[in-house]
């Protein structure tokens, strides 16, 4: 009996309760206007925002992939923006952006080692919600390898704008080019070039370069190797090619060309920092035509410069 009597008492508790939560709690959190004889009083609340800021959804490089400039020229390196408005993508009137080596702001002067700017991207696409915007910037061969940062700022035609960036990354470009013929126009057998022919090397890469020479006849490594040059009849010796740094060594003092790849000594070939002055080293070179195997006619080789980390 006092185990019901419990039951019953706990239960009508409950009963208590729930109709207290329907009496106090409900009618507070659903129902709108007045309540408990106006003791509380419920108002909605509503505004109709008609301006909206553009956002910035996604920023991608080059497909997210590294960028490998071309050797003594200009790289397009395209960025695309996925910008959102809710007045509608068609609203964006304007994305700038500027694109720049780390260690820099985006607010520098353009500098074609470090800092690029595109003032007029162009808009490729818009959709209900969305747009998308391509910006691109010609990076010279010269621009610093390794991070690089791509920020973008949209507008749109409240002047509301946001700003967004994304991150890049530049290889190394060890490259060069050489003067493309090593003339020493007539010689008779026997004959020792005089005044030594210039050949210029010119770093066409973003890094400090050393260079490494090797020689062969003709245009075979193979056939040809341990030959100078192959002429019409026989041919001149790979030992008697010879090159120096300076112009005022004499051929006895100037290096040997061989048929593997050689540093050329004391050769430091600087990146550019110039917009417009390009970095040229000079080698000269000397011809002796050998008696031993008494050549004649056109003759011709091959010389290789290898572009190399210092």
């Amino acid at each position: 009996m006092r185990s019901n009597s419990r039951k019953i008492t706990l239960i009508g508790i409950l009963i208590v309760l729930f109709l207290l939560y329907l009496y106090y709690i409900v009618p507070s959190v659903i129902s709108w206007g007045p309540s408990n004889n106006y003791e509380n009083v419920t108002v909605k609340t509503t505004v109709n925002v008609t301006q909206s800021y553009p956002e910035i959804l996604n920023i991608a490089c080059v497909n997210s992939s590294g960028i490998t400039l071309n050797a003594g020229t200009s790289t397009s390196v395209n960025c695309s923006i996925d910008i959102r408005d809710f007045n509608g993508g068609d609203t964006i009137n304007n994305t700038n952006g500027t694109f720049y080596y780390y260690l820099n702001a985006s607010s520098d002067p353009d500098d074609n080692n470090t800092h690029y700017t595109n003032a007029t991207c162009t808009e490729d696409a818009n959709d209900g919600f969305f747009a998308n915007w391509t910006c691109f910037f010609d990076v010279m061969y010269y621009a610093n390898n390794g991070t690089w940062v791509a920020n973008f700022t949209v507008m749109d035609n409240h002047n509301f704008t946001d700003n967004g960036n994304t991150t890049a990354i530049i290889y190394e470009l060890f490259a060069l080019n050489v003067t493309g013929v090593i003339d020493f126009g007539n010689m008779a057998v026997g004959d020792t070039t005089g005044t030594p022919v210039p050949a210029n090397i010119t770093n066409f890469g973003n890094m400090d370069i050393n260079v490494s020479i090797y020689g062969f006849g003709g245009e075979d490594d193979v056939a040809y190797a341990g030959l100078a040059m192959v002429c019409d009849q026989r041919n001149i010796s790979l030992s008697n090619e010879r090159f120096a740094i300076n112009d005022t060594a004499t051929y006895a003092e100037m290096y040997q060309v061989t048929g593997a790849a050689t540093p050329i000594p004391g050769l430091l070939v600087l990146q550019q920092t110039s917009e417009t002055v390009q970095v040229i080293n000079t080698t000269y070179w000397r011809l002796h035509v050998n008696q031993t195997t008494n050549p004649f006619g056109v003759c011709n080789g091959t010389v290789i410069f290898s572009a190399e980390a210092p």
